[in-house]
């Protein structure tokens, strides 16, 4: 059932307000709508008198006010100012991702609006400054941190190694190490080609032990097929050294802006080097050679003005000479074996032969030509500090014997 009550039950009571003038205008406007609107049909008191007009001695005799609730109202109001809390200027707090604060400077630095002079403000205003450029710093540390340290605990393993191998060894290094920290270099490795280690193994022989520009000419001019493939790798290899390890950005004609040669320059260079090889020369004696002319009247290519030709030997015997120590050359190339798959070859009689199709890979050691410079040195060493040798050792003889002893 509805608590509704029906609105004909409440319009008989409100319809006697309406004959009354001093009750009829202290009603709410919408109720005085309501009542005055037009009954509805078959209502027993639609026949009611309309409402007396409202007259001014009506007006004057009206009395609406409330003294009890007014004394209340006033009582309360005095009671909520007295009790209010002084209004206090929000704190600024700064978060990890917020530069700054919506705030004036003076809320965001604490001291700012009791600096005297204009020295004392701009001070904390540069302080200011630089904590901000200091939190933004560490914040862009924090982002960076996985690709600058991916594993801090291998690292922490690591650098404990190495400090208890520094305790044990007493700081010192091994020859290989000092070596490393001196000489760079870079190891490529490539990716799986279709073809067989026997076949490979001829080309990387062709270019062991030839600098990085004479090894892809010689691999350009290949016949074979799997050259094409080596002359790729050997270039993404020269690009990776110089990149990643920063190998030959030394005082080398490229690097230098010098304009690059044509063919027959080059092929004029490499004869002059050819014939000064042959001799045994010093460095100015080389120089001096290069300098001048060829009977047909050519000119030879002059070495970069910073670099000094260097006659070197190799461990060949061979001798050559370096203008460029920081000039790329193939230290160590070799071969293989890659992953092999089976196939069927269906002959007569019912029979079925198994083919193999292998595949191979290479891998190939860049440095730079100061390597050379120290092993064609330390080959010099050995060979001065070499003894003579004797057929027969000078040594006491202890004891006579009946018999020589050799």
């Amino acid at each position: 059932m509805s608590a509704r009550i029906a609105s004909r039950q409440l319009r008989a009571p409100a319809l006697a307000a309406l004959n009354n003038p001093s009750t009829y205008w202290i009603c709410a406007p919408s109720i005085r709508r309501y009542l005055s609107s037009t009954p509805r049909r078959g209502d027993p008191n639609s026949a009611s008198p309309k409402p007396t007009p409202r007259t001014k001695d009506a007006k004057a005799n009206t009395d609406v006010s409330n003294p009890v609730l007014e004394s209340y109202i006033k009582k309360t109001l005095e009671t909520q100012t007295s009790k209010a809390p002084a209004v206090i200027a929000p704190k600024a707090v700064l978060g990890s991702l917020a530069p700054s604060t919506i705030f004036d400077p003076e809320v965001e630095i604490p001291g700012l609006h009791q600096a005297k002079t204009p020295a004392e403000r701009e001070a904390l205003l540069q302080l200011q400054a630089e904590r901000k450029k200091e939190a933004e710093l560490q914040r862009e540390y924090q982002l960076n941190s996985r690709n600058l340290d991916p594993n801090p605990r291998s690292r922490l393993a690591f650098e404990r190694r190495m400090v208890i191998r520094g305790i044990v060894k007493r700081g010192r290094v091994t020859r290989d190490v000092e070596l490393a920290r001196k000489e760079r270099s870079y190891q490529y490795k490539s990716q799986d080609l279709p073809g067989s280690v026997k076949k490979l193994t001829k080309i990387m022989n062709q270019i062991a032990g030839k600098t990085v520009e004479e090894a892809l000419v010689q691999l350009r001019f290949n016949k074979k097929k799997m050259a094409r493939e080596v002359w790729k790798g050997l270039q993404i290899a020269r690009d990776e050294a110089i990149v990643k390890r920063g190998m030959g950005l030394g005082d080398s004609p490229s690097v230098a802006g010098a304009e690059p040669e044509d063919a027959a320059s080059t092929a004029v260079q490499a004869k002059a080097e050819k014939h000064v090889e042959a001799q045994s020369l010093t460095p100015a004696e080389a120089q001096k050679a290069l300098e001048n002319l060829f009977p047909d009247g050519t000119r030879v290519r002059s070495p970069p003005p910073s670099s000094t030709p260097t006659p070197i030997e190799l461990k060949t015997g061979k001798r050559k000479i370096i203008f460029n120590p920081t000039e790329l050359y193939v230290d160590q190339a070799w071969v293989g074996k890659g992953w092999e798959t089976n196939s069927a070859e269906y002959r007569a009689r019912g029979r079925v032969n198994l083919l193999t199709h292998r595949s191979t890979k290479f891998w190939v050691i860049l440095k730079e030509e100061a390597t050379r410079i120290r092993l064609s040195e330390e080959i010099q060493k050995k060979r001065d500090s070499r003894k003579v040798w004797v057929a027969l050792p000078d040594r006491p003889v202890q004891r006579q014997r009946q018999y020589c002893l050799w």
